[in-house]
Parts: structure tokens; sequence; C-alpha cells
């Protein structure tokens, strides 16, 4: 085969966007403004909060995240603020509300020092800056840079993999989703554009669409529409929270605010009912999920005389 011969093989196979790209954006963004489900996060463009709320979002539902955003930002309304908190008090409001992994709320407590002690307070503004802050990968700083300051590149998440994969046959690969969605997004309005295709994804192309339902509006583009087959790339389960190690990490956590410190074998009863200092949840298993919050910067292990003391970080 000829280099030419493959090249139209390869063109052949990738997916071509549509050539009225122009009349695909606007009718998306058109129907995001005319209806879109009200977050408060999505009212704001202050960095600082919106940084909040995609930590917050990163696992757990957005209807559950609106409490604890709200409850969050009214204790600790600005980065100042949060920089001087105690960090057990920020990470036991974590626990608190099931965020999920304690460690984030340690990386936002210390991303909120960097902001003041390296930025004077002032939030960086382009997705490779943010990047500079403690726990913000490339996802959460472009969201920032582009929710707060309207100059990010596309966001790609799961919703934005679904809505790619069916619409324009984009295959199931990181860096074809990433070019496909920076394609398709309007230039400077990266604010709009990627808070609409997010939510085409969580309201119109979800694992069950409802593509007429919510009046999607690029049924006329979607090739899944006009095919009748809706299969989407395998979207990842989230573990089962109940019996699981990050479970029992929030229960170290919660009881040692409680009780300043405790004795291995003291705190292992008080986390669980079927502890056996010998068994299979003994001492050995306490012991390493002690080591894994200790790892993470949140608990202290004192292992000084017969006695091992587990009290939290200060």
């Amino acid at each position: 085969m000829s280099d030419a011969d493959a090249d139209v093989d390869a063109d052949t196979d990738a997916p071509s966007l549509p050539d009225d790209l122009e009349a695909v954006r606007e009718s998306l963004i058109e129907w995001y403004e005319d209806d879109h489900r009200s977050f408060p996060w999505r009212e704001t463009d202050d960095p600082y909060a919106i940084l909040v709320s995609e930590v917050m979002s990163q696992q757990t539902q957005l209807d559950r995240v609106v409490d604890a955003w709200e409850e969050f930002l009214e204790r600790w309304p600005t980065t100042a603020d949060l920089a001087t908190a105690d960090r057990a008090d920020v990470v036991g409001f974590w626990t608190g509300h099931s965020l999920g992994y304690n460690n984030r709320a340690k990386y936002l407590h210390e991303a909120a020092q960097q902001v003041e002690d390296e930025y004077d307070g002032t939030f960086p503004e382009t997705p490779d800056e943010l990047q500079e802050l403690m726990g913000v990968g490339p996802y959460t700083a472009n969201a920032v840079a582009s929710f707060a300051f309207n100059n990010g590149d596309a966001v790609v998440d799961t919703n934005v993999k679904r809505v790619c994969y069916r619409a324009f046959g984009v295959p199931d690969d990181d860096a074809a989703f990433e070019e496909a969605a920076n394609e398709l997004m309007p230039e400077g309005r990266s604010r709009v554009w990627n808070n609409a295709i997010m939510e085409l994804g969580g309201v119109a192309c979800r694992q069950t669409p409802r593509c007429d339902e919510v009046g999607c509006p690029w049924r006329e583009w979607c090739s899944a529409y006009a095919s009748g087959d809706f299969t989407a790339p395998d979207v990842p389960t989230q573990p089962t929270f109940e019996g699981s190690r990050r479970q029992f990490r929030g229960r170290v956590i919660g009881t040692l605010r409680e009780y300043d410190e405790l004795e291995l074998d003291t705190l292992g009863h008080r986390i669980r009912v079927d502890y056996a200092p010998g068994g299979e949840y003994g001492r050995e298993w306490l012991e390493g999920l002690l080591s894994d919050l200790a790892d993470d910067g949140l608990v202290d292990v004192d292992e000084t005389g017969e006695k091992t003391v587990a009290r939290l970080e200060r």
C-alpha cells in the first residue's frame, strides 16, 4: 500500500465533525442559555468558589454538593480565611459532609495557603499556572480557568466523551476526545461552552439518552440519534462505599477529632465492631490505614514506648 493510500484509509477511519460547526456551536449555546440546571457556582466567577465546587464534585453528586459548598464558603469565604483555618477543622468538615477522600480537603487547604503566600492572595489565571496549586490537576485547572477567567481549553469529562463518541463518532481515546472537544469549542467562549456541553451530557446524552424529551440541540447532526445505536465508552463505576477503606479512613478522622488521641486498639474498637487485634481487621489492618493517612499528612502516629498512639496532624 502506498503512503497516499494509507492516508486515505486513515482519513476514512477518522471521525469528522460537521462542516457547519458554527451552527453546531450556536445551537448548543442557545439550548443551554434557554434552560439549564441551576447550581450556585454557575452564578459566580470567583476562582476560589469555583475551585471549591470542582474539588467537592469529584466524588459527589452535584445535587448533594450544593449545601456543602454553601456551608463551606460561609465558614471560610476567602482563601485567606481557609489558609488560616485549622486543618483538622477543614478535614472534619469534609468527613462530616461525606465529600470523598479526605486528602482533597488537605490539598484545598494547602492550595489556599499557596494563593496567599505565593500569589499575594490573587488567584493564578491560566491552566498551567493553576496546576501549580496543591492537588489541582489538568482537568480542575482547566475548569477553573474556563469558569472563572473564560480562558481555558475544552473541558473533557465523562459526559463530554459520551457526547463526542455518540454524536460524531470520536473513538474511545483520550487524545481524540481532547482534540475533538477543542475543535468544537468556539474561540474565547470557554465559560459558556464548557458549561453547555457538560450540561448536554448530564441532561440529554446520559447513559440512557433523553434526546427528544429534553430537546437535544444536536439531533440533526448526531450519528447515534440517526442510527439508534447509543452505545458509549465504558464509564468507571464508583467503588462501594460501605465497608471500604475510604469509609474507615473517614471514621478514623472523625473519631480522632472527638477524642484528640487514642491508643491503637482503642481506636480500632471505636471505628468497627468486628475489630480484633490479631484478626483480619486487627492491628495490621489498622496500622496500614493509619500509614496511608500519615502519608497524606492527616494523622500523626506516635510509636514511642510500648503503645502506639494516633492523633490528628496539626
